[in-house]
């Protein structure tokens, strides 16, 4: 189980789409650094994308490219198959899986039918229990 990519939307984007880094730091009790997002909703800090719900949208034949489903990271499994409650550790980096992600009308900008596409495939919020950074190719644990 793998991180693919890493995202934070930034205070100054208008941009619909996440915008791709190379790392992202991600401080307890406030979410990603940097991100538009952080220290609002505690229990929703970070969003977590398995790479299906992009093979569904394509399958619908549309084209997204990853950072458009609002991830701020993208993981090479079934995430949606983790309970709420569980606890997961990417490098020294430490999070719970808080609710599953609902049906976000935003998404039909890409699409009328990207939300109902994707409705039970987008990913988990999580919280943050630790701080650390997250890179691309990390492992991603159960704790």
């Amino acid at each position: 189980m793998k991180v693919l990519d890493v995202f934070v939307a930034p205070a100054e984007s208008k941009s619909k789409i996440r915008q791709k880094r190379d790392a992202i730091h991600l401080v307890q009790d406030y979410g990603v650094e940097d991100d538009k997002f952080a220290g609002k909703e505690l229990d929703r800090s970070v969003l977590i994308t398995p790479h299906v719900a992009y093979e569904i949208v394509r399958d619908a034949g549309i084209e997204l490219e990853y950072g458009s489903l609002g991830e701020n990271i993208i993981v090479d499994f079934d995430i949606m198959q983790l309970p709420v409650g569980t606890k997961l550790r990417i490098g020294d980096t430490e999070l719970e899986i808080t609710q599953k992600c609902t049906l976000c009308s935003h998404l039909a900008y890409f699409g009328k039918q990207v939300p109902k596409l994707v409705k039970d495939h987008r990913g988990v919020y999580c919280k943050v229990l630790k701080s650390g950074t997250i890179t691309k190719g990390m492992d991603v644990g159960v704790c």
